[in-house]
C-alpha cells in the first residue's frame, strides 16, 4: 500500500516471545490462542503469507488488517482485504492499520506490523465561520 506512515515492525517482540516458547518460559497454551472472530476474519479477509508458522510448521499463516479510527465510523475495528485497504486508503484522511499473523491451524497469532495510513486530508467539510 502507497500510503503507509508511522510504520511499526514486532519482529522483534516476535522473536522474544518464540524463544520463551523454545525454551519453555511460555507455554504453548499462551501463544495459540487466537479468538473464533480472528479465525474467521483470517478465512474470509486475510492474506496467505508463503511463511509456515513458526510453532506447528505448517503452511499457510494469514495476516489478517485490522482497521481502527475515528473517521473509519462503523468500519473501525474491523478487518479488511488488501483491496479495501487501498480504497479506504484513498478516501479516508487517517486511519490505524493493525496486521497479525494467524496459523488457523494451531490457533498461533501475533502483531506483526501497525502502521497509519489514509489520503493525509482532514476528515469531514471544511468549516467556516459567518462572512467568509
Amino acid at each position: 500500500m502507497q500510503n503507509q506512515r508511522q510504520v511499526v515492525d514486532y519482529a522483534l517482540q516476535r522473536r522474544a516471545l518464540l524463544a520463551g516458547v523454545r525454551s519453555g518460559r511460555v507455554g504453548t497454551r499462551d501463544v495459540c490462542d487466537a479468538d473464533p472472530y480472528l479465525l474467521r476474519a483470517a478465512r474470509f479477509h486475510g492474506e496467505p503469507s508463503e511463511a509456515p508458522c513458526p510453532l506447528c510448521g505448517k503452511d499457510g499463516l494469514t495476516n489478517v488488517s485490522w482497521v481502527f479510527g475515528e473517521q473509519l465510523k462503523h468500519v473501525s475495528g474491523s478487518a479488511r482485504t488488501p483491496t479495501e485497504l487501498t480504497r479506504l486508503a484513498n478516501l479516508v484522511g487517517e486511519f490505524n492499520v493493525h496486521v497479525v499473523e494467524v496459523c488457523r491451524t494451531c490457533r498461533w497469532n501475533h502483531l506483526v506490523r501497525s502502521y497509519v495510513s489514509g489520503n493525509g486530508t482532514p476528515h469531514g467539510p471544511s468549516r467556516r465561520t459567518a462572512g467568509q
